[in-house]
């Protein structure tokens, strides 16, 4: 089931040109990401709790029609890839005008980073049950897992 957020493109939102300022579609993504995480058992007091949490290595971002202050903009969430131990994933967030009009496409590569490692890490299963979950979208790939690292080597 495609899990979906809705926004009106308020004020703050807004650049001096009257359009959606360029962060505001990175901060609505994060929005629903973070939202569909805390529906399925991860609110951020969890991964706080658990020592990790999401990191973004990588994001871009397609403008496709501009959106201006009141509209409203729906944002969903698909998997463009994941690796098997679930440890980096690649995400695509879609911005759609009602009756269906896209006018933006993120997609984003990230992984799951150890607060004392630094490092990317393999996440609880509940976690991987619940990213697993996430819609694929066309093109999926199944991405590189984490290296296992040797001490004084890469």
């Amino acid at each position: 089931m495609r899990y979906t957020k809705i926004f009106i493109v308020r004020w703050s939102d807004s650049d001096a040109n009257g359009h959606m300022r360029n962060t505001a579609y990175s901060e609505y993504a994060i929005d629903t990401r973070m939202s569909y995480l805390a529906d399925h058992g991860f609110p951020y007091e969890k991964f706080e709790e658990m020592g990790f949490g999401p990191v973004i290595l990588r994001e871009e971002i397609d403008y496709l029609h501009e959106l201006r202050l009141g509209e409203t903009v729906e944002v969903d969430f698909t998997q463009l890839g994941l690796a098997p131990d679930a440890s980096r994933f690649r995400l695509a967030h879609d911005f759609w005008r009602p009756g269906g009009k896209k006018v933006a496409r993120i997609v984003l590569n990230g992984g799951w980073l150890g607060m004392e490692t630094r490092k990317l890490i393999r996440p609880p299963e509940s976690l991987v049950s619940a990213i697993s979950s996430v819609p694929r979208a066309e093109g999926w790939e199944e991405l590189p897992p984490i290296r296992a690292r040797t001490p004084g080597g890469g």
